[in-house]
């Protein structure tokens, strides 16, 4: 027990430095992209909308103004000042103002859209991954039946249509044609949100078509995915071991075959889940979600410095830390995985 405790530390060490490293050189590209990037000081990009706007600005009223907002951006001072007030204040929660929505605070944005955003897509790449991957074995290992057949042309179908294409065609046939569910919006206008069962049914009958989507497209891959690396372990010596030993079926397709097919499949889903904003403005725009990806895309469209910034820290936050439960759990489903880190 002694030596199990050590070396789980030991790995648990490992890995903890090696997701702090991820953390740490993602936040220093953050900081230098945008100051390096020509044409994306915003401070000047906020002058160039007043003039654009027909402002007249006399040419001290312009200094004094880009000086406050350098200041307020954190922009001022040498480089090497700025990444240390960044980190500073960075680890203080706080991430400035956002331009567009001036003066509320980038944290305050961030913290309203997440929850919509971790609500809806990482409990579809969960569901989608679950199914995909449970139905994915058992279609490998049971054979050619006729529900294996049909959901294999299904996801073949499936597979290469465009997201956004798959959407349309969602919202057009449910929510114009048959007028079954909302064409956008989180909830029902007029609602309160609280934790009554009006407002749960109208979150989750807004939320049930662009679910459907992503569960549909996702669940399709995960699907064809599974199904190729199980066949692979089907004829892995100690699966044939197994039958000869006169083992039951549920047993082996439970301990032999998904066991080892599984480190793959949980891999690619910490990936998805890391990377789930990267799915978020697409599938909430064409639904009209209050997440992240609507916000993304309205900081882009306005230039809202921090909140760019803002939203591009959460993702590289949330590959971080997908990779490091990953990394923690795969030992527990691959027995050829030691807390050691290395494979035996």
């Amino acid at each position: 027990m002694g030596s199990f405790l050590k070396f789980f530390i030991r790995y648990l060490v490992g890995r903890l430095v090696v997701c702090f490293l991820v953390i740490f050189v993602g936040v220093t590209i953050t900081f230098l992209i945008p100051r390096l990037t020509p044409g994306s000081n915003p401070a000047e990009i906020a002058i160039r909308r007043l003039q654009m706007a027909g402002a007249y600005l006399p040419p001290e009223s312009v200094e004094l103004m880009k000086d406050a907002l350098l200041k307020l951006y954190g922009l001022e001072g040498s480089m090497i000042e700025q990444y240390f007030r960044y980190w500073r204040e960075l680890l203080r929660g706080n991430l400035g103002p956002s331009f567009a929505s001036f003066p509320t605070p980038v944290i305050s944005l961030i913290s309203r859209s997440l929850p919509w955003t971790v609500g809806l897509l990482a409990l579809t790449a969960v569901i989608s991954w679950m199914i995909g991957t449970m139905l994915g074995g058992i279609a490998s290992y049971k054979g050619k039946g006729l529900w294996v057949r049909i959901f294999e042309m299904f996801s073949n179908a499936v597979r290469p249509i465009p997201y956004y294409i798959f959407a349309f065609t969602l919202l057009v046939i449910f929510a114009y044609l048959l007028r079954w569910f909302p064409a956008g919006g989180a909830f029902q206008v007029g609602i309160e949100p609280s934790f009554s069962w009006a407002f749960v049914k109208s979150v989750v009958r807004h939320g049930f078509l662009p679910a459907l989507s992503l569960i549909i497209i996702g669940m399709g891959a995960w699907f064809l995915n599974m199904r190729n690396l199980v066949s692979g372990v089907l004829h892995e010596d100690f699966v044939l071991f197994a039958h000869q030993m006169k083992l039951k079926e549920a047993t082996i397709l439970r301990n032999y075959v998904m066991k080892a097919a599984m480190p793959a499949q949980l891999t690619g889903l910490a990936l998805q889940l890391g990377t789930v904003f990267s799915g978020t403005i697409i599938t909430e725009i064409v639904f009209s979600y209050p997440g992240l990806g609507t916000l993304a895309f309205t900081a882009i469209m306005q230039s809202d410095y921090n909140l760019v910034m803002g939203i591009t820290l959460c993702s590289i936050v949330a590959v971080a830390l997908a990779t490091l439960l990953v990394d923690l759990l795969l030992p527990f489903v691959d027995p050829r995985i030691q807390y050691t880190g290395g494979v035996s």
